[in-house]
């Protein structure tokens, strides 16, 4: 779903089960019509940052939410949201871990590091849908942001 628009939500996921029941999700309630995704935590900054493959592409314009795994290749969903809470133009986006992990480590730490929101993923598949449609509708149309 590429334009020239700053994705509305910034997808890092590197399963492709998991993405591919995320758009779906998103889909059903229209709210897949502008989303990035991106495999893993490199990339992730090389796209927020302008770096790399993105390296003048883009106008630093944000997405108006991420949804971050943890368990990610390269750079791990916790270094990758460090890094975004870190920065003046990233901080303030909206950062929603979606992990497998239950782990109160990985809750703690992801909320000591700036998430706004730790949801583990649940295994049932409505309730999976269930769970990224109450998000996204939330983050995109209840939630108000600093313009």
């Amino acid at each position: 779903m590429e334009n020239n628009l700053p994705p509305d939500i910034l997808l890092v996921e590197d399963n492709p089960s998991d993405e591919e029941l995320t758009l779906h999700a998103l889909s059903q309630k229209e709210l897949a019509e502008n989303i990035k995704v991106i495999r893993d935590g490199a990339e992730a900054l090389d796209f927020l940052f302008g770096k790399g493959n993105y390296q003048g592409l883009q106008e630093p314009n944000p997405p108006r939410l991420i949804l971050l795994d943890l368990k990610l290749p390269k750079v791990n969903g916790l270094e990758v949201l460090e890094k975004i809470k870190a920065h003046p133009q990233t901080r303030n986006i909206p950062v929603v871990v979606f992990s497998s992990s239950d782990q109160e480590q990985d809750i703690r730490q992801s909320y000591a590091l700036g998430a706004n929101s730790f949801i583990t993923k649940p295994v049932d598949f409505n309730q999976f849908s269930k769970t990224v449609q109450q998000v996204g509708s939330y983050w995109l149309k209840v939630n108000q942001q600093a313009a």
